[in-house]
């Protein structure tokens, strides 16, 4: 069974190469609503290559149509033919029935034998003229065999021939009735009703009671088709209601997007998720009535088409959203990068200032100890005998315990350093 739109066009190329296509009416129906109904292009609630696979497929059925309307149009005129040649030869049966030639008993049975022989190859006829042609040939045969003088061991012998294959007919009919198909078994027995007509009467006696036969085990055949098709009427409508819903579900899901409220990436998920489920759900549904199935089709894909499209343009925008703040984070961390750089450097500039300035510490205080030991060593040379000697020890012990004093604060410069 085709799944695919593409699949589904070959399945229907191939049954277009069958001839004729008088029998594929249902099989084409079907192929129609599997490609309507196909998801395989659906991408994020888009179709995507739909368009080119629907022209293929309209064209199809276009050529599908053509052919069938010639062969319609064929048939319609051989029907017409036939109509033609089946009324010529009722024509010639009245006159044998009720003219001067119905004395005429020998020639009459051969000639009726050839008319209904001939009757049997004329192929079919306009189905309002079926059953009138029917009723008055069966009419002329019966009025023949009832009222044309035969020869009795004749007339006899083809009653026989007729009750025989007319009980055939009636076992035929009763077997149908156990046939589960019931769509196959009402046209096999409409194909047994159109042979019970083509053959000649039977005894007068026993006409009544196999017609009874044939027609009690027709009409049990006609009974299940009625319930059958009511049935199936009664399951189209509840199909009907049933897609009706889910469409009005749909309805309700986009009513919001309509409305232009704004929705979440977790209600998207969520609703997206409902719309998946009510999608499946209607692919297990099967068809409505006829004359609504195309229209609740269109708007339950109106409204898919809705949710999904909005729904794209949801995540673009969001994407670009995401876009822009992803980029303002990249900007911030790469200016955060170049802050953090530049105090780095400025940190091991620091350093490197207070190495340096710690070295020149260092010099100094090296240099404050020797001026410290060279003025130690000078005041041993003065003595204290004159005034002028003593102020300058005074002096030189101030000198000294100011450089002391400058390398105390030069090592405790240090000191905080380390």
């Amino acid at each position: 069974m085709a799944n695919t739109r593409q699949e589904i066009i070959d399945e229907l190329k191939q049954l277009l190469e069958q001839d004729p296509t008088d029998t594929l009416k249902e099989q084409v129906d079907r192929l129609k609503t599997q490609f309507y109904t196909a998801t395989d292009t659906i991408v994020d609630g888009v179709e995507e290559g739909v368009n080119n696979l629907e022209e293929q497929f309209k064209e199809l059925l276009s050529v599908y149509k053509a052919k069938r309307a010639e062969e319609v149009a064929a048939q319609a005129k051989e029907e017409g033919e036939n109509l033609a040649k089946k009324q010529a030869i009722l024509e010639q049966m009245k006159t044998m029935v009720e003219g001067a030639d119905a004395d005429d008993v020998m020639a009459n049975l051969q000639k009726m034998r050839e008319l209904q022989a001939e009757w049997k190859k004329i192929g079919p006829v306009p189905a309002p003229q079926v059953q009138p042609l029917r009723k008055a040939y069966q009419q002329y045969q019966e009025q023949f065999y009832d009222l044309v003088k035969i020869n009795i061991e004749l007339r006899d012998l083809d009653f026989k021939k007729n009750l025989e294959l007319k009980t055939l007919l009636c076992e035929a009919a009763e077997k149908l009735q156990n046939n589960e198909n019931i769509v196959e078994a009402s046209r096999a027995l409409q194909q047994l009703h159109d042979e019970w007509a083509e053959i000649g009467p039977v005894a007068r006696e026993l006409r009544e009671d196999l017609w009874n036969r044939f027609k009690e085990a027709s009409s049990v055949i006609n009974k299940k088709h009625q319930a059958y098709f009511d049935n199936l009427h009664a399951k189209e409508q509840a199909n009907l209601e049933a897609k009706r819903a889910i469409v009005e579900q749909m309805k309700a899901i986009n009513e919001p997007l309509v409305n232009g409220e704004p929705w979440s990436a977790k209600q998207w998920e969520e609703a997206t998720q409902k719309v998946q489920e009510l999608q499946t759900e209607w692919r297990k549904i099967g068809f409505a009535p006829k004359k609504y199935n195309q229209s609740i089709y269109d708007e339950y894909r109106a409204e898919c088409d809705r949710f999904f499209s909005t729904k794209k343009e949801f995540f673009i925008e969001l994407r670009e959203r995401r876009k822009e703040r992803e980029q303002r984070h990249k900007e911030y961390l790469e200016r955060q990068k170049a802050r953090e750089e530049r105090a780095k450097e400025r940190e091991e500039r620091r350093k490197l200032a207070i190495e340096k300035g710690t070295d020149n510490l260092r010099r100094m205080h090296e240099k404050l100890k020797q001026e410290i030991k060279t003025a130690e060593n000078n005041i041993l040379f003065f003595t204290a005998k004159s005034k002028t000697a003593n102020k300058l020890v005074d002096a030189m012990q101030k000198k000294i315990d100011e450089l002391k004093q400058q390398l105390a604060d030069i090592e405790n410069k240090m000191n905080e350093e380390d």
